[in-house]
């Protein structure tokens, strides 16, 4: 006798918004890893030499890598935002018997990414 298997169709995560937001964070993953890739890249030819460094900056200058940063950027901020929605789920802090709201661990997480955003675009601007 076989197992029954339910069949699933190819949209099954189209179908609810908590299903589409995690693989939207899934797949965002993807275009964080291969920014690092591109870091690690940039990185390396830093080592190579100045050369080699404008060599690589010149081939970020096409429309093809500027498209590339931008979906990279839109899928880093949307892996950045899941994650954060999901840290008062992970972090369950107590003061004594008291559970700490999560909109108060969600907060203080948005507050900080936003004070050292502040303070890395002042040192790079100044």
């Amino acid at each position: 006798m076989k197992p029954y298997i339910r069949p699933m169709p190819r949209d099954w995560w189209l179908q609810r918004l908590p299903y589409l937001s995690f693989m939207a964070r899934e797949v965002s993953s993807i275009f964080v890893a291969a920014y690092v890739v591109v870091f690690m890249v940039m990185l390396s030819r830093i080592s190579q030499g100045p050369e080699a460094y404008q060599a690589f900056l010149a081939s970020l200058e096409s429309s093809l890598a500027i498209f590339f940063h931008v979906v990279a950027l839109a899928f880093a901020l949307i892996h950045t935002l899941s994650w954060f929605s999901l840290t008062p789920k992970a972090m369950m802090l107590y003061i004594g018997e008291n559970r700490v709201p999560s909109g108060l661990i969600l907060g203080s997480h948005y507050v900080a990414w936003i004070a050292i955003s502040a303070f890395v675009a002042w040192i790079l601007l100044n």
